[in-house]
């Protein structure tokens, strides 16, 4: 009985943390400041919404109107494209939180990941309709399509923007010039990895060769 209440009550929870992102979109200010100090918000609703756009994202393919959206299947790669967005939403975290850490910025990095998949609930909301609005409306009609889908992406940077206002607790200016920067960082980010996995290939691709040596010569 003890068990099922707290399984209630956590189900009851993560529902509450969901439907607060509906808040963090319409009133980013106090709701993103309540979202973190507050702890209005949870890892498991902010996964939630990151699955929920990349099947939104991965349903644009599938059923956009070719209109708008022209696919050459045999080059797609699914695993490829959600990590696409996936790594980059990684490497912006890790990015700006190595950042902003070494200038007094007060989020943590499970507070920036989860701030910025809140952000990104108005991609689902808008795409979604996109997708159904994309098989009726004609050519001549597809500006009004393309002012739509720019809308989504303009209102999650702005939803970002003030999701590292309020958890930094930085002005303005300061946040956008470190947005700027996380980009720089996540470059780099990059760089170090390409570097990484570069080293690696090389020691391996040296132990086999002198594994296959020494068999050749046995």
């Amino acid at each position: 009985m003890l068990a099922s209440l707290k399984k209630k009550e956590t189900y009851t929870h993560y529902l509450a943390t969901l439907k607060y992102s509906l808040y963090c979109i319409t009133h980013p200010m106090d709701g993103f400041w309540d979202l973190t100090h507050e702890k209005r918000g949870s890892i498991a609703a902010a996964n939630t919404i990151l699955i929920i756009t990349l099947i939104v994202r991965i349903a644009q393919l599938y059923f956009t109107s070719f209109i708008f959206n022209t696919v050459y299947w045999p080059e797609i790669n699914i695993f490829l494209y959600i990590a696409s967005i996936v790594f980059p939403l990684a490497l912006f975290c890790v990015g700006n939180w190595g950042l902003t850490t070494l200038f007094d910025g007060k989020g943590r990095l499970p507070q920036i990941y989860m701030a910025t998949c809140y952000a990104m609930t108005p991609y689902a909301l808008i795409r979604v309709p996109l997708i159904f609005l994309s098989n009726v409306v004609t050519v001549d009609e597809a500006e009004f399509y393309g002012v739509l889908s720019g809308l989504s992406l303009v209102w999650v940077a702005l939803l970002i923007v003030a999701a590292m206002i309020q958890i930094h607790e930085y002005s303005v200016s300061k946040t956008v010039l470190f947005m700027i920067a996380s980009v720089f960082a996540m470059l780099v980010l990059v760089f170090i990895l390409l570097l990484f996995f570069s080293m690696v290939s090389q020691g391996i691709a040296y132990f086999v060769s002198m594994a296959r040596e020494i068999m050749f010569r046995l």
